[in-house]
C-alpha cells in the first residue's frame, strides 16, 4: 500500500464562448494548508475577490498558464484549443513543482498527482485525470485553476483593447454582446477576432 500524498490538479480554462481573443487554461496544485475559504467558482467572485484570490494563489499553490490563440482556434476547434491550452499550463506547473515540495518540505518520490478538470474531457496529461461537469464549483485546486483562467484572459482582453479601442474588448471581454456583434460587422473582424465562430 502506497503512503504517497496524493495532490490534486485542477484544470479549468476561460474563453471558449468569446468570438476574440485567446483561450486561457491554468492548472493548480493547492497546498494542504491553504486557506479555501477564499475560493469560489470565478464567474461568482467580484473582480476583487478574484484579483486576492489571485494574489493568495500564486504566493502558496502550484501552478501554470496556458494560453491557445485565436487563429489556433480557428485551425483546430475550440474544444480541442481549451485541451491543449490545459496540456500547456500542465507543463508550465511542472516547471514550478521542485520548488513548491522544496516549500512544503517534501520529495517528488513522497507524491503523486490526480487531475480534475471542469466540463466533459480531460487534456492529454501524463497524470490520471478525470473530467466533471461543475467541478469548478466543487473543487477547490479547480476554483483556483478557474481564478487564475479568467483573470489573466481578461488582462489580455483589456491589453486588447488598447490596440483595438473600437471593438470595446475592455467592456465585454471578446465575449458576443449585441454590441460586440455590430462593431464587427460594421468594420469588420479585428485581428484577434474568431472567424471560425457565428456572429
Amino acid at each position: 500500500m502506497s503512503n504517497k500524498i496524493v495532490f490534486t490538479v485542477g484544470f479549468d480554462e476561460a474563453g471558449r464562448g468569446p468570438l476574440a481573443g485567446p483561450v486561457c487554461a491554468s492548472a493548480v496544485i493547492l497546498p494542504n494548508d491553504f486557506p479555501i475559504e477564499i475560493l469560489n467558482d470565478s464567474k461568482k467572485l467580484s473582480e476583487k475577490k478574484r484579483i486576492l484570490a489571485e494574489e493568495i494563489i500564486k504566493e502558496k499553490a502550484c501552478y501554470g498558464i496556458g494560453l491557445v490563440d485565436s487563429d489556433t482556434i480557428d485551425r483546430i476547434n475550440i474544444l480541442e484549443a481549451s485541451m491543449l491550452a490545459m496540456k500547456i499550463a500542465f507543463d508550465n506547473l511542472k516547471e514550478m513543482l521542485p520548488q513548491f515540495l522544496e516549500k512544503n518540505g517534501l520529495k517528488l518520490e513522497d507524491v503523486s498527482f490526480s487531475g480534475i478538470t471542469d466540463g466533459t474531457k480531460c487534456p492529454d496529461v501524463a497524470i490520471e485525470c478525470r473530467c466533471e461537469p461543475k467541478a469548478d464549483a466543487n473543487y477547490p485546486a479547480v476554483m483556483a485553476a478557474s481564478i487564475l483562467a479568467k483573470n489573466c484572459r481578461d488582462r489580455i482582453m483589456i491589453q486588447m483593447d488598447k490596440k483595438y479601442p473600437e471593438y470595446g474588448y475592455a467592456k465585454h471581454k471578446g465575449y458576443p454582446t449585441k454590441e460586440h456583434k455590430e462593431i464587427c460587422k460594421k468594420i469588420g473582424p479585428s485581428p484577434i477576432q474568431r472567424k471560425s465562430f457565428k456572429y
